[in-house]
């Protein structure tokens, strides 16, 4: 009975590291189950021919000269469920995507379709053949044979540095020392380990070792698979990336734009450490490695690292970093009052302060949050550190909570404080009457705004009495330090405020919320209210339309519940999804919330300013921040997440009982609006020791791309009282596709060092076609009836009338879209592709078809034309075929796009318009029209919704004919590339710099 080989029980030296092993793995064999176009199944067993010409299978039916595929003749060999076989309905569900491949041979494209074991079985079979496929001119040599590699080279080079007496051997503690250089977070026993394996093995125990056991060692321990797997599918020779490679890695994967040969020539310089890949210009696997685990691959757009967004709006378009009690190291009820608390938040980029101030024992006031803290802080010292602190992590304002629980004499002494330290950054301008609303953030940089009460503007007082919030009292009275006198007659709190103080405040005036019709109609905007979070999640609940309305031009502070004695945290997304900009976080306390509250400022050069979604700002838009599908006007994206591997994983701090093995699975998790929040997690990886490998696809709808926030959290299965290993929360704007490095975080967000995630991130439209939406790839097409978004009637004839003009421009708009949306997956899908892959990999791919032996193409692009033809040179196969004819459909309809979008983009901005005209006047004509109570809220809440899917759908028009322009550019560069493109340059329309419509105005 012939032996079968499973990855999952493979020992440790059949470690995947080199083609050669992949080959060794096929001439031995292994079962797979063999897909037929009946969607039943076969386990089959399959081998290489040891002459390394045909792969072979048995049993079978047919002659045994039959039952086998000559290397000579395969196409294509794919990954994955990318064939009309393995898509249908009676499969997908029966296996998972990683474990299945598929090899295209012969004349007519036919298709063998196999289901491994497991995803390694898979990698080892499709490497091997592709290396085979690229040699296939020849007998390649036999696994461990011919000349020494480049990266046996350079291994062997380092080891001769670190022979010093030149003996041919060194002492095991400094091989083990050497490789733990190269590879910092490996575990210096897993290398020792390693060692005695091989030197048992090999028969040649000792205290030193030689160079080819070195080199043996080395390659075991540092290889990783799933890295060679991906260097093999890019490179031309499947052992090292030449420049053309590497550069087609960068544009087709990573999503990069714009890269040169000289480009990759700096990556490979930075990265390769043999001398010999670094003057050819080769990028072995060790380089590769080095270049996916730099600050270059990681997972965070690096245009986020510095201020990249728009700070010129008013303040209340931004979400605001803001603490609660920053003081505090530990526990708000017996928590220590110390000052680092202002220094970490500072220092993380926090832009509002509370500062509670209570009478001092010296006649001066302190700060603390709790009156039974052990010690408390003098003001002058706070005031002081906040001077030292205040910008060093960022340039624009910082708001200062001033909440007032001492006498008016120590609050003169506060008032002179401030004045004194902090000088010409305190801002201290009157509000600018004539304005509607706050300045920018831009205006304000480097001032200091202090939030407070102010005297009303008759008092001519030196003092004067003034509202009080709940905040702080709820601590007072817990101990027994309420203000009875403050309490006599019910109603609100009176508390005497100084002039001086009053005199600070300017446009963070602090005044007590009535209810949202008041708001509306006399609340000015330098005014701002404080909410408990019981009050604003009442709101936030009964009416979220309202308090996003309300924020669009005032400040709102969210603060935590006084019952948090524990100092713990408030989901910041229940708040945020309504425009609040400043929720109050215990930035002392790690745990989920503050994660999310820390990734989310993470964004925007990390200068806690996040410009809210332009959903959120605009004057007139529909928005319901409980949602549960996607919103009007607003392109619902998918994230196609691949969760690949983990590296130098360790076991939780709290588990001390425990062994050193983990057993890992990954979470990942999407906090924005409910519709967004969702949760999936990867199998567990069993004794997998730090390495994991868990090769797992999720997939995410993300309905408001612009308030989603993605968390991984790594946990282990078989844990003894402490599951957490590791997180990482990331902004979804700042997401970068391709192959990307997450840089795994502890508990309280401090980095584990070497500690990673390795991940495959794609994002595409909801409806297929097209890139997601700012940066993306294509999307899946859903078999399904076509929807059209439509206006809803105002009961307001003349403006009804106007809006119904729209009718058939939307309709138009989204036929335009959505035509070339599925003739873009249908060519994708034939061309074995997955919905993520742009076009230039389109081209390539069928580039790799079409070349004869003597690279003469029997299919041409002829690049003279704009809209370049695809043309058959002669008689083609069936599935050539369908590939040219729906490559034909594509051209047609993004043809049709690209020469009509102006016109229909026209007549949406023209009706957008002209409702817009009526906007000033709609309070007029609805006391005309008599519409009141539900039936005028009705028509508000029409008109909003009307105007933004006007606005909504002329911008995906805008974006979807940028998209079609792109296609085009993709083509004509990727014909000329790959040697199917005739009559060469004509410079399509398609220029990525061209701007192909105006920006829509807010």
């Amino acid at each position: 009975k012939k032996k079968t080989v499973s990855f999952s029980t493979m020992p440790n030296d059949r470690k995947i590291n080199s083609t050669g092993a992949c080959i060794s793995v096929m001439l031995e064999g292994c079962e797979l189950k063999k897909v037929r176009s009946n969607s039943r199944m076969y386990s089959r067993f399959f081998v290489l021919d040891a002459d390394m010409r045909c792969v072979r299978w048995e049993p079978s039916k047919k002659d045994s000269e039959k039952a086998k595929i000559e290397i000579k003749s395969v196409k294509e060999v794919r990954v994955g469920k990318k064939t009309p076989i393995l898509r249908s309905n009676g499969l997908s569900d029966q296996f998972p995507d990683e474990c299945a491949f598929s090899i295209i041979y012969g004349d007519n494209y036919e298709s063998l379709d196999l289901v491994a074991s497991s995803a390694d079985v898979v990698s080892a079979w499709v490497m091997g053949l592709r290396y085979l496929v690229s040699y296939g001119k020849h007998t390649p040599e036999a696994p461990g044979t011919g000349h020494p590699s480049l990266r046996t080279s350079w291994i062997s080079s380092v080891f001769d540095l670190a022979d010093l007496e030149k003996s041919g051997h060194i002492p095991v503690p400094r091989a083990v020392q050497l490789i733990k250089a190269l590879n910092p977070g490996m575990k210096t026993s897993t290398i020792e380990l390693k060692f005695k394996e091989l030197q048992k093995a090999n028969e040649c125990p000792g205290t030193e070792v030689a160079c080819d056991l070195f080199v043996e060692v080395y390659c075991e321990l540092c290889t990783r698979p799933e890295i060679f797997f991906l260097l093999v599918q890019f490179s031309s020779n499947k052992e090292y990336l030449g420049l053309k490679d590497l550069l087609m890695f960068l544009e087709v994967e990573q999503g990069m734009e714009g890269v040169t040969e000289e480009k990759c020539l700096e990556i490979v310089g930075k990265y390769e450490p043999s001398k010999e890949g670094r003057e050819k210009g080769y990028l072995a696997i060790d380089g590769f490695t080095r270049y996916l685990l730099s600050t270059e691959c990681s997972i965070f757009d690096p245009q986020h690292r510095k201020v990249c967004q728009d700070m010129a709006q008013p303040l209340s378009h931004y979400y605001i970093s803001s603490a609660h009690s920053a003081c505090l190291l530990e526990d708000n009820f017996w928590g220590r009052s110390d000052i680092n608390g202002y220094i970490s938040a500072l220092g993380l980029g926090c832009r509002s302060i509370e500062l509670v101030l209570w009478d001092g024992p010296e006649g001066e006031p302190v700060v603390y949050t709790s009156p039974s803290a052990a010690s408390c802080v003098p003001f002058r010292t706070v005031v002081g550190l906040i001077d030292q602190h205040a910008f060093t992590a960022s340039a624009y304002p910082l708001i200062l909570c001033l909440v007032v629980r001492c006498s008016a004499a120590q609050q003169r002494l506060a008032a002179q404080c401030l004045r004194k330290t902090l000088g010409e950054k305190l801002y201290l301008e009157p509000p600018n009457p004539t304005a509607s609303y706050l300045p920018s953030p831009e205006q304000l940089k480097g001032r200091i705004l202090i939030k407070g009460k102010k005297l009303p503007p008759g008092c001519e007082d030196s003092e004067g009495e003034v509202s009080d919030e709940e905040e702080g009292w709820e601590l007072a009275r817990r101990l027994g330090q309420e203000d009875r006198e403050a309490l006599e007659g019910g109603g609100l709190r009176r508390v005497r405020l100084s002039r001086e103080l009053s005199d600070l405040v300017s446009l963070c005036q602090a005044v007590p919320f009535q209810d949202f019709e008041s708001s509306r109609r006399g609340q000015r905007y330098w005014e701002m209210c404080s909410f408990s979070e019981v009050e604003a999640g009442r709101f936030a609940n009964e009416c979220p339309a309202e308090l996003v309305s309300y924020n669009k031009r005032f400040l709102s502070r969210i603060y935590p519940s006084p019952m948090r004695i524990d100092a713990s945290n408030m989901n910041p997304q229940d708040f945020w999804k309504c425009g609040c900009q400043m929720v109050a976080m215990n930035y002392q306390t790690p745990g989920l919330m503050m994660d999310l509250n820390a990734g989310w400022f993470q964004q925007n050069g990390a200068c806690g300013y996040v410009l809210r979604p332009a959903i959120m700002r605009e004057e007139v838009s529909y928005f319901s921040a409980n949602a549960k599908d996607s919103l009007p006007g607003v392109p619902a994206q998918l994230l196609h997440l691949k969760v690949i591997s983990g590296q130098n994983l360790p076991k939780p701090k709290g588990s001390g009982a425990k062994g050193e093995v983990v057993e890992p699975y990954v979470c990942a998790e999407i906090h924005g609006i409910p519709a967004d929040c969702a949760e999936h997690r990867t199998k567990t990886a069993l004794q997998s020791g730090d390495n994991p490998v868990f090769d797992e696809s999720l997939e995410f709808q993300i309905n408001l791309p612009e308030l989603a926030v993605l968390r991984f959290v790594v946990l282990d299965d078989d844990y003894i009282g402490d599951e957490f290993i590791a997180q990482y929360t990331i902004p979804f704007e700042c997401l970068q596709p391709g192959y990307r490095h997450v840089p795994l975080q502890s508990l309280a967000g401090e980095p584990l060092p070497h500690a990673t995630l390795f991940v495959h991130v794609a994002i595409t439209d909801r409806r297929g076609g097209g890139k997601g939406h700012r940066r993306g790839l294509a999307g899946r097409r859903g078999r399904r009836v076509r929807e059209y978004t439509s206006t809803k009637a105002t009961g307001i004839k003349a403006i009804d009338e106007v809006f119904r003009t729209a009718t058939q421009p939307l309709r138009e708009a989204t036929d335009l879209r959505e035509n070339v949306q599925n003739a873009l997956v249908s060519f994708k899908e034939l061309c074995g592709l997955t919905p993520a892959a742009n076009m230039k990999q389109c081209i390539l791919t069928v580039a790799t078809w079409l070349l004869h032996s003597d690279n003469t193409p029997s299919v041409t692009l002829n690049l003279a034309e704009q809209y370049p033809p695809m043309e058959a040179q002669g008689p083609i196969p069936d599935l050539l075929r369908k590939v040219l004819t729906a490559y034909e459909t594509m051209i047609q309809t993004s043809r049709t796009l690209i020469e009509s979008a102006d016109a229909v983009y026209g007549k949406l901005m023209q009706a957008q318009q002209a409702g817009m005209d009526f906007h000033k006047e709609l309070h007029r004509i609805e006391a005309k029209e008599g519409l009141r109570g539900r039936k005028l809220q009705k028509a508000l809440e029409s008109f909003a919704w009307n105007i933004t899917v006007l606005k909504g759908q002329a911008d995906l028009l805008k974006h979807a004919k940028a998209e079609a322009l792109d296609n085009l550019w993709q083509i004509h560069n990727a014909g000329q590339s790959c040697g199917i493109g005739r009559n060469g340059s004509a410079s399509p329309e398609s220029s990525r710099l061209r701007a192909t419509l105006e920006p829509i105005p807010e």
